[in-house]
């Protein structure tokens, strides 16, 4: 069995069942990650060597866009656990690594300073020597799986060399982190993207993942590819189930006194065909920004920045569309179109913004430098 027929029976007996209730009540998917973990795929992207499936990117791509379908607050933590993982196995002790690899360690990204917020990668939280230790204070604004994931792959500034930051290990059950408050949010319900506070945490220097001022690096040349194409995945499994739902609901309702449906009218067919366009355009380019990676084009960051923004944008305005397609009927829960139309909203506004990629864009196609 493939992991994608494996990951299919996860899907349809776990994740999609209970994706209702888990946005409704804000409630973390523990069965579902568990069982994602049980079937090797927390450890997708995590080498043969330690136990994983040593698969990439375009597999982990498809990971995320069927759970995206179902569930997109599932998607979003094994999008940020998959990131964290990317991190992991190019840094982590062969100990931590083996357990993410047989799913039994869930880990994610803890980058987004309440000081710096969407300019992830110049954190102001502070690393400090401490005797032979190393002690972590500072606030992080959103956590996707705070108090879930089993370690954070932490970033501060450095300890003493130059450079934006520094990543650390932190394991989520150290003495001095909180969760000052609980995630109670408009879409991605069941993602728990809390804030995290780091009082006086202590960690060995072991902890360190990477160089003291390596951390810029590590998050712009190694995840941020990972990042955007998966979070841009996310939003393509959205545009389709919304897509889906929509499409059933024009063919299926009548205007019973014309005796007609929905779909016969050709204002609707066009709002649909647009939808269908922009999703269509968005798979090209996230599948074009996956060859670019695996050929190292010169385009390649390029694409990794075009194509998170792209995918963001577009997901808003399919979601709309099926909003409008629906009419009042999209606003009821049981047409399965108003939660992606609430988790839809997250992508554009998640590190890097919309706006920032926009920026960072325009820099990089006027041949300026795209971080000066």
């Amino acid at each position: 069995m493939t992991y994608l027929h494996t990951l299919d029976t996860i899907v349809s007996t776990i994740v999609l069942p209970a994706a209702a209730d888990t946005d409704r009540e804000a409630r973390f998917p523990r069965a579902a990650i568990d069982a994602l973990g049980q079937a090797g795929l927390l450890g997708l992207v995590s080498s043969k060597d330690v136990g994983g499936m040593g698969l990439g990117l375009p597999e982990a791509a498809q990971l995320i866009e069927r759970l995206a379908k179902a569930c997109p607050s599932t998607a979003m933590i094994v999008c940020m656990h998959l990131c964290a993982a990317t991190v992991l196995e190019k840094f982590a002790a062969e100990k931590v690594r083996r357990e993410v690899a047989c799913g039994r360690h869930l880990s994610t990204l803890a980058w987004s300073d309440n000081g710096s917020r969407s300019h992830f990668w110049a954190p102001v939280g502070t690393a400090r020597q401490e005797g032979d230790g190393i002690v972590i204070d500072g606030s992080k604004s959103m956590v996707t799986a705070a108090g879930e994931a089993d370690s954070y792959v932490w970033s501060t500034a450095p300890v003493a060399k130059e450079g934006a930051s520094t990543l650390w290990l932190v394991d989520s059950k150290s003495a001095g982190l909180s969760e000052p408050k609980a995630f109670d949010g408009m879409g991605l319900r069941g993602n728990r993207s809390s804030p995290l506070s780091a009082s006086g945490v202590y960690v060995t220097p072991a902890a360190m993942l990477g160089v003291d001022g390596g951390g810029f690096d590590i998050m712009i040349g190694a995840v941020l590819p990972v990042f955007s194409t998966l979070i841009a995945s996310s939003s393509l499994g959205q545009m389709e189930a919304v897509l889906e739902a929509a499409c059933v609901h024009a063919a299926g309702s009548k205007l019973e006194h014309l005796g007609s449906a929905l779909s016969e009218l050709p204002t609707i067919r066009a709002y649909l065909a647009r939808a269908r366009i922009s999703a269509d355009m968005v798979r090209t380019l996230r599948d074009d920004t996956l060859a670019a990676l695996a050929a190292s084009r010169p385009d390649a960051m390029l694409r990794v920045m075009q194509v998170k923004a792209a995918a963001a944008e577009a997901a808003l305005e399919v979601t709309d569309t099926a909003m409008r397609v629906c009419g009042g009927a999209a606003f009821r829960k049981d047409v399965g179109i108003e939660r992606y139309f609430r988790d839809a909203r997250a992508a554009s506004v998640m590190a890097p913004t919309s706006d920032v990629l926009f920026d960072f864009i325009g820099k990089a196609v006027c041949g300026m430098p795209v971080f000066g």
